[in-house]
């Protein structure tokens, strides 16, 4: 017997890749559990099973993983083994724990902060050039891992990837901008895409670093909240000609297909987006819109794009609770008429995608303004509409964690941005999303 895995303990170093069996017995083949392949990339579904146990018995499978800021997650699910002493998570239904009914990789969309863990965490991958090393355990009975007591049959470490091996990370600090760009093995040239992200500022890089696992160059871009931009961290302090540099950056690489650039945005990096796609010398091939609005959610302080401070949010914008929404800040009657992008002079394919449980920006009715804008163009045909029953704001790449509200701010007071989602939709739209956004690559940026 042994009990099961404390929570201060460093995961990665608890158990090797390869296999994992604990118990030594002159009965019976000790249990064993296995996952397969023990390396993959992050949206790669895995294969998950029991063998050797007590036909018929209660079990618990829980995975186990860090953060790269050292916080711990964990999902935990009850099965009943089979006849044959088996248990197999792509076949088998979980009875209780963090997620119900047969999610094959339930293990890893459902994890949570474990208990006692700091308040509004968000899974993010900060260093995607290190795997989440993630342990799967296989428990006696339904239990939670929380529990002391728990005995452990067996347990197996996977690697989770955002970057294959070969993808070349490359750090751009050049002519003012501020971004990383990854690079898939081999010459190229490669169809790239520049992605941008939302009010959560900084450099995310995770995304691009999965693309160019893909076969794209991806170009990830900082526009405020980083160390190295010019001016306050609190606004936006580029302009559009900051935007269009980023543009050239690709469309000038040598190892780009310049005539092949399609672009990415979440939130506000959708307004962005959209943005940039009308402006001249920039012919995108294709754009991906993300639950984000058509214009700027904060006030424009001049014609360039360039934003005031929002260091302070309105008091409606907060609950009692210190949540905080943008939905109605986003609503395209509530944004100021000379930032809204004139859609009717999109010259190219746009998808864009909707979480119907977005509780952080009205994507709904900025999709239908959008809609009815290239409806009346004559240009309908350009546009993709996806929508999702159940899904939050923050569509990511599958298996990944959705967070339904994170830290926002400490100062001047504790505050919570919404993001909403329910766990087994939101998954589900996540999975959904991302072949969707690989299929309307490969149509807009291969051929």
């Amino acid at each position: 017997m042994r009990p099961c895995i404390g929570l201060h303990r460093n995961l990665a170093c608890l158990h090797r890749a390869m296999g994992g069996v604990r118990w030594k017995s002159s009965f019976r083949t000790a249990p064993l559990l296995t996952a397969s392949p023990l390396r993959a990339l992050i949206d790669e579904p895995i294969s998950i099973r029991g063998r050797f146990l007590t036909p018929q018995c209660p079990v618990t499978v829980c995975a186990q993983m860090q953060s790269d800021d050292g916080d711990l997650w964990e999902a935990f699910a009850h099965y009943n083994t089979n006849a044959d002493g088996t248990v197999n998570l792509t076949r088998d239904r979980s009875v209780g724990g963090s997620y119900l009914g047969c999610e094959p990789m339930g293990l890893f969309w459902g994890l949570q902060p474990a208990p006692g863990s700091r308040e509004g965490l968000r899974l993010r991958k900060k260093n995607v050039e290190t795997p989440y090393m993630t342990l799967m355990s296989l428990l006696e009975g339904h239990v939670s891992p929380s529990e002391k007591q728990s005995t452990e049959l067996a347990a197996v470490t996977a690697e989770r990837w955002y970057m294959a091996p070969g993808v070349r990370r490359i750090e751009i600090r050049q002519d003012g901008l501020v971004g990383t760009l990854f690079l898939p093995p081999g010459p190229g040239p490669f169809p790239a895409i520049l992605d941008l992200w939302g009010m959560g500022g900084g450099l995310v890089e995770y995304r691009s670093a999965l693309f160019a696992s893909k076969g794209y160059a991806s170009f990830s871009l900082a526009y405020f909240g980083h160390k190295d931009l010019s001016g306050p961290e609190n606004c936006v302090n580029v302009g559009d000609s900051y935007f269009k540099s980023a543009y050239r950056l690709l469309q000038d690489h040598p190892q780009v297909s310049a005539d092949r650039i399609g672009i990415i945005g979440l939130s506000f990096g959708v307004y962005l987006t959209l943005r940039l796609a009308i402006q001249g010398g920039v012919k995108p091939s294709c754009l991906i819109c993300i639950n984000g609005p058509v214009g700027s959610t904060v006030t424009l302080s001049d014609a360039d794009g360039r934003t005031e401070s929002f260091g302070s949010f309105p008091e409606h914008l907060i609950s009692d609770q210190g949540y905080v929404s943008f939905r109605s800040l986003s609503l395209p009657e509530n944004m100021s008429p000379e930032s809204k992008v004139k859609i009717e002079h999109l010259a190219c394919p746009l998808m864009y995608i909707m979480g119907e449980d977005d509780l952080s920006s009205s994507s709904m009715e900025n999709a239908n303004l959008i809609e009815e804008t290239l409806r009346a163009a004559g240009k309908s045909q350009l546009l993709t509409l996806v929508s999702y029953p159940g899904a939050g704001h923050l569509i990511e790449p599958p298996y990944t964690p959705n967070a339904r509200l994170s830290l926002w701010s400490f100062k001047p007071k504790k505050l919570f941005t919404l993001w909403g989602g329910q766990p087994a939709p939101h998954a589900a739209a996540q999975q959904d999303a991302w072949k969707k956004i690989l299929d309307f690559m490969e149509r807009h940026l291969r051929r």
